[in-house]
């Protein structure tokens, strides 16, 4: 299978699922670009692929790189134009769930500082194995556990903080 097939096939695999990673990663729905860089970077970088992770896996840490070149970009912008306010963070209206206790525990994921936010949407939300989400957040699989840990207990006391029902077996 050729480079372009192969990366074809990833696309109509794993899409949605870089898409909702993006979703959540960026803390909006307005992520079509960024899936489309996505797999613009897989392609060019295909050839690099080893197999020692799932492709699944590589594409989310493609995912978490092109977000990253995002918000470094706007960053970026916000700091040339001064002119301007720009406001980067999203109402809870502009997120794709729109149940109301879904977008309480969204703003509270969101709360949680950026390892803990990263490990429970990888862990929590996306149901990635220890081992896959190592591989995404490039950490070991002993970290990857401890904080996930930490970060289930720090969304309990958040969600607990709002009122809001957690299952502390999850």
């Amino acid at each position: 299978m050729d480079q372009e097939d192969q990366v074809k096939e990833w696309y109509e695999l794993y899409s949605q699922h870089v898409y909702q990673f993006l979703v959540y990663y960026n803390r909006t729905d307005d992520v079509d670009d960024l899936v489309q860089e996505v797999f613009i970077r897989a392609w060019k970088h295909a050839p690099s692929f080893k197999g020692k992770a799932s492709p699944k896996t590589w594409l989310f840490s493609i995912a978490r790189r092109v977000s990253i070149d995002r918000y470094r970009k706007k960053k970026w912008e916000r700091l040339i134009d001064r002119g301007e306010s720009h406001d980067v963070g999203l109402s809870p209206e502009d997120i794709v769930l729109n149940k109301e206790e879904d977008q309480r525990l969204y703003q509270a994921i969101n709360s949680l500082k950026t390892k803990y936010r990263e490990v429970v949407i990888c862990r929590g939300i996306l149901e990635l194995s220890t081992r896959e989400t190592a591989d995404v957040l490039r950490w070991s699989t002993s970290k990857v556990d401890t904080t996930f840990y930490r970060a289930k207990e720090k969304l309990a006391s958040v969600m607990d903080e709002r009122g809001m029902k957690y299952a502390r077996s999850q």
